[in-house]
């Protein structure tokens, strides 16, 4: 579409990024950027490749290319260093430790952090009870025990507690009921107004063109369309892959 993503200063910079799984190559020169204080999102059917994108970023899969984080290109990523240097990734399995409370899992969430000297951790977990009051409320549960939606809110709240340059999050509204997802969303708008750098891959692409600045449509490994999240919201072949029949009505129902 000849549109490129025009931002100040780029916290997050993949050029070609390519992933092969033996002989399928599951990403194939996939090129996106995330501005400081930019929401940016990545939408998609099943199986596009969107968490192999995510894992590849991170340094969880094997890929080429090149990743350019924070102002410093990495030739090939590795996860502790990209955590260290302030990239987070909220998985879409929610990996909690069931066993420990909703608080000891906020503090492991700052032990990067910790062990790098900083001892920060207790304001930041009050800015985390700010913005997740029912953590707060249940903070001495055992995170086993939580709903599916706080469960997604306890995985954001730890990855915040590292406060991150980068807030990666895959796929967090699935299998949540349409309430959550529409808190899980409005927290997504409010860490932006925060500052924080976030690229969002989700399937409910209505709500992502909602919260993003940017969009990509990743189809079959390949980024197919890319802009402005309001002009690909409104572009008739979103709307007629992604945003379902009569997506316009609905929204002004839904409004």
């Amino acid at each position: 579409m000849g549109a490129h993503n025009e931002v100040s200063r780029a916290v997050l910079e993949v050029s070609n990024l390519t992933v092969h799984y033996g002989k399928v190559e599951a990403l194939s020169n996939a090129s996106i950027k995330v501005g400081e204080g930019q929401i940016v999102t990545v939408i998609g059917p099943n199986g596009a490749g969107k968490t192999t994108m995510l894992s590849a970023v991170m340094g969880m899969l094997a890929s080429k290319g090149q990743v350019g984080f924070d102002g410093q290109i990495e030739g090939v990523p590795e996860v502790e260093r990209m955590v260290a240097r302030g990239m987070n990734l909220v998985p879409e399995k929610r990996e909690l430790f069931g066993e420990m409370s909703v608080e000891d899992n906020l503090v492991l969430g700052a032990f990067q952090r910790y062990r790098m000297g900083k001892r920060d951790h207790g304001d930041t977990m009050e800015e985390v009870y700010a913005l997740f009051p029912r953590l707060k409320e249940r903070r001495a549960q055992l995170a086993g025990t939580l709903s599916g939606g706080e469960r997604q809110m306890l995985a954001v709240g730890r990855a915040l507690m590292a406060k991150p340059k980068l807030l990666m999050l895959d796929e967090p509204s699935l299998g949540l009921a349409p309430l959550i997802v529409r808190e899980i969303f409005r927290i997504i708008s409010e860490l932006r107004r925060r500052g924080v750098s976030i690229l969002l891959v989700e399937q409910n692409a209505r709500a992502a063109l909602q919260v993003a600045d940017y969009a990509y449509v990743l189809e079959t490994g390949a980024i197919a369309m890319e802009g402005p999240a309001h002009m690909l919201a409104d572009d008739p072949r979103v709307i007629e892959a992604y945003l379902g029949l009569g997506g316009k009505h609905q929204d002004m129902l839904a409004g």
